[in-house]
């Protein structure tokens, strides 16, 4: 099991699908990630948490900012976690799960996203082209994207318009994260 570490859920556990391959993002990774986002002034109130998994960045998005979270799960058993998970940290009325495949749902309609969150199976690099075509047109311009990778692969200098910003390793996983040039954010 899984703790949230800051915001107003510290301390709930959060239960992990059964299944091959979830790989849950370290606590020690997890508490790097939004130390460096807070200080980067990032805005929690939009998020979409895509390859959700046990939807513990996405929870952990929503207990420090207090925003609203779109999960985004393909494999239905996890996302029935994901919703165990918002209901025992009492976010359920700030949270929609959705059970689709990143690429193939795409983000557009509604109020655009502040933060992108998206944890994808460790592969060749083949899920940065869905996570972009997922929120293409459904960013605000100072959104920012935040992508957990392996630690062996570089990640593309730019995604869905933003340049990479940072790109922190620890083990063999490392995040990237995006944001727009503060020209353009402007």
């Amino acid at each position: 099991m899984l703790r949230v570490i800051g915001g107003s859920a510290r301390g709930v556990l959060l239960r992990m699908p059964a299944r091959a391959g979830t790989r849950p993002t370290s606590g020690r990774l997890r508490e790097a990630l939004f130390s460096m986002l807070t200080s980067a002034g990032a805005d929690g109130a939009r998020v979409l948490d895509l390859y959700a998994g046990s939807g513990a960045l996405g929870i952990e998005a929503i207990s420090r900012w207090e925003g609203h979270a779109t999960f985004v799960e393909s494999d239905a058993r996890a996302a029935a976690v994901v919703r165990e998970n918002l209901h025992r940290a009492k976010f359920d009325e700030q949270a929609e799960v959705v059970v689709a495949r990143v690429g193939r749902w795409l983000a557009m309609g509604g109020e655009p996203y502040t933060l992108v969150l998206a944890d994808p199976p460790y592969d060749d690099g083949a899920s940065w082209a869905a996570i972009e075509q997922t929120v293409a047109g459904a960013l605000t311009p100072d959104a920012m994207i935040v992508v957990e990778h392996d630690a062996r692969l570089t990640p593309p200098e730019t995604l869905a318009g933003r340049e990479c910003w940072r790109d922190r390793r620890q083990g063999a996983g490392a995040v990237a994260i995006y944001r727009a040039r503060a020209e353009e954010a402007a």
